[in-house]
């Protein structure tokens, strides 16, 4: 890449407003995490349309196991981008080549391996996952093309995105994210409905697969005409096992990872508790999941939209350009979430009811959403405190809290609280997590930007 082109690419990290940098990167991936949403919610409405709770249950209790890609999605897509930006911040390219050339084919091949295993292990999965007699056959099918042949493409597209993210290209992370959404939000209705291929849970599997595919096309194709301009790399020469590349990855991956197969177990435990109450509690919970995850994704998406510019910043030592975009980006993300929280709360009968007109699941989702929605605001300032900790290399805290999460707070209150209270209290359970965690967050991030302010910390990891 030649000295304009570096020069251009570093500026928004470097020069450009704090609100204009943040906008930049944020607006394009919390859109795109707008979208993901969408094509989430679009197979749960489309197959809601079939008024069939075991397909909608289907979706439902597979939701684990797509959510467990997440755990390679992060160990090698956060794992390497924040290695990358850290990297741009030294002026160390050799790094960024190689830190993306690993990530990328150890992804690929994590895909391949997760595919193989969850298809040999089919039945003793569905078990796991709280399919029965009624539910395992739409589970399995829905699986089959989400998981068996949807795994490589499902995991690479995501780290791909990440990897165009952290060199600030925002917009084109954003836009190979969503051009595979939107042509799941196409597709869904021709291949789920009963007037085209009527096929159901399975339908709305094909449909993902497919866009998951034409999304990996779009960055193939996107990092072929920017050879020479990106510092993406994803030449089989430049792939190496380099201990500092290796540790570097996995000592922000493998926490984030860690967190979201913790994330895998809880909904796990969660569906296995709804199970319990039917086929109707199962639709009306995964409905809900899906319906919070929207305030959900737009937190999560500001907080990667920064990631880039905390980790140059951090790297460089511009320490007060990255605190003033943490705080830029808090207020926005706050802000928003208190009003989605009002919202959700006192429309949570309309809003379920948008996605399936059922008495029964409406009852039931009305509860479930009122009580996910509260625990929302301190979700956000989590998500904005583990990206940070992610950005600058502190993978420990980023583990501790993911720990502190689930095994010690959500999961155990999982089981007391749907004691105390059957059912319903399953819902709680995340708020009283968040809770604990948001006052944790603000502690820690307080000493860290004072420690910062001091100038006590130099430009590697702060757990080194």
């Amino acid at each position: 890449m030649d000295k304009t082109k570096k020069g251009n690419s570093t500026a928004l990290f470097e020069t450009t407003a704090i609100p204009k940098a943040v906008a930049t990167l944020c607006i394009p991936t919390v859109i795109s995490s707008l979208v993901m949403v969408l094509y989430n919610l679009a197979d749960t409405y489309f197959v809601g349309i079939l008024n069939d709770p075991i397909q909608n249950a289907a979706v439902t209790l597979a939701g684990p196991v797509l959510l467990a890609f997440n755990a390679v999605n992060n160990l090698f897509g956060v794992g390497s981008s924040s290695m990358m930006s850290r990297a741009l911040g030294r002026r160390d390219y050799d790094t960024v080549y190689r830190s993306s050339a690993f990530g990328f084919y150890c992804a690929l091949f994590c895909g391949i391996l997760f595919s193989v295993g969850c298809t040999v292990g089919k039945t003793p999965l569905l078990a796991l996952l709280g399919a029965d007699e009624l539910t395992a056959a739409a589970t399995a099918e829905y699986m089959k093309w989400t998981v068996t042949f949807g795994a490589a493409p499902a995991i690479l597209n995501v780290v791909l995105a990440y990897m165009v993210r952290s060199e600030g290209a925002s917009f084109h992370a954003s836009v190979g994210t969503m051009s595979g959404c939107l042509l799941n939000i196409v597709l869904d209705p021709i291949f789920i409905l009963p007037q085209f291929f009527n096929m159901g849970a399975a339908g709305a599997g094909l449909a993902t697969f497919l866009s998951n595919c034409a999304a990996c096309a779009y960055f193939f194709v996107l990092l072929y005409r920017k050879r020479g301009n990106t510092y993406v790399c994803i030449r089989p020469d430049k792939f190496c096992l380099r201990g500092a590349i290796v540790l570097g990855v996995c000592a922000v991956g493998v926490p984030a990872s860690i967190q979201n197969l913790l994330n895998v177990t809880g909904m796990t435990i969660l569906n296995n508790f709804t199970a319990g109450f039917g086929a109707d509690a199962v639709a009306a919970m995964g409905i809900t999941q899906k319906i919070n995850m929207v305030p959900m994704q737009i937190s999560m998406g500001i907080s990667q939209g920064i990631m880039p510019l905390i980790s140059y910043n951090y790297a460089s030592g511009n320490y007060k350009r990255m605190k003033g975009a943490f705080w830029f980006a808090g207020k926005v993300s706050l802000g928003f979430i208190t009003a989605a929280v009002l919202f959700y709360y006192i429309g949570a009968g309309a809003v379920v009811r948008t996605f399936m007109d059922n008495e029964s699941i409406i009852a039931y989702g009305t509860r479930f959403l009122r009580g996910f929605c509260i625990g929302l605001p301190f979700l956000c300032m989590d998500f904005l405190a583990v990206g940070v900790f992610q950005a600058v290399g502190m993978g420990k805290h980023a583990l501790v809290f993911a720990i502190m999460r689930k095994v010690i707070l959500e999961i155990p209150a999982l089981y007391v609280l749907n004691f105390l209270f059957p059912l319903y209290g399953l819902a709680y359970a995340q708020f009283v997590a968040e809770f604990v965690l948001a006052v944790t967050a603000v502690v820690v991030l307080t000493r860290l930007f004072r420690k910062l302010g001091r100038g006590k910390t130099g430009s590697l990891p702060l757990d080194s």
